[in-house]
């Protein structure tokens, strides 16, 4: 089971939301993008809020979300897992990124919402912590996880209970 690294951030300094994943797909490892695998509804429903479409190369997507005040990265840095399940994540291996340098850079970013279940249950238990008061004012929200392996809902279920993230970003 070898290591695998996650990816830098999406984000602006006119960031608003943080989205958190858990750590990329094989398939995103591989083409060095967030939610790579083509039956990852994330990009469908960034198309649907915000105008992202899968079909847009994909540094047009990471600059719309940009310019929508969205930022995008993973609970964890580094881990040990074997194929692409949060539930494969090692977790006895696992290093989480910089929180706190983070929120302290951005500081416009007053909601965070987890795509997916493994996503919150590790930044509750290894992150939220450790950050200090300074970071009380940030409001959390789980959702349903875009992932393929997530079938309980259809696209447009998914889409629906996405729209919240657009509310802290209205212009």
């Amino acid at each position: 089971m070898a290591e695998i690294e996650g990816f830098a951030p999406i984000v602006s300094k006119n960031a608003q939301v943080l989205i958190l994943g858990s750590m990329p797909s094989e398939v995103s490892l591989l083409k060095q993008q967030y939610y790579g695998h083509p039956s990852n509804a994330f990009w469908p429903i960034m198309g649907a809020l915000f105008g992202a479409f899968p079909e847009l190369c994909y540094e047009r997507r990471k600059t719309i979300l940009m310019e929508n005040g969205i930022a995008v990265w993973d609970v964890l840095q580094s881990c040990h897992r074997h194929g692409s399940l949060d539930s494969n994540i090692k977790l006895s291996s696992i290093r989480i990124n910089d929180f706190a340098g983070f929120l302290g850079e951005y500081r416009l970013i007053r909601c965070v919402f987890f795509n997916g279940g493994m996503a919150e249950k590790v930044y509750k238990k290894h992150i939220l912590p450790g950050l200090d008061q300074r970071f009380a004012y940030l409001a959390y929200q789980r959702l349903p996880s875009t992932s393929p392996a997530h079938a309980s809902l259809n696209l447009a279920q998914k889409i629906e209970a996405w729209k919240v993230i657009k509310q802290p970003v209205v212009k």
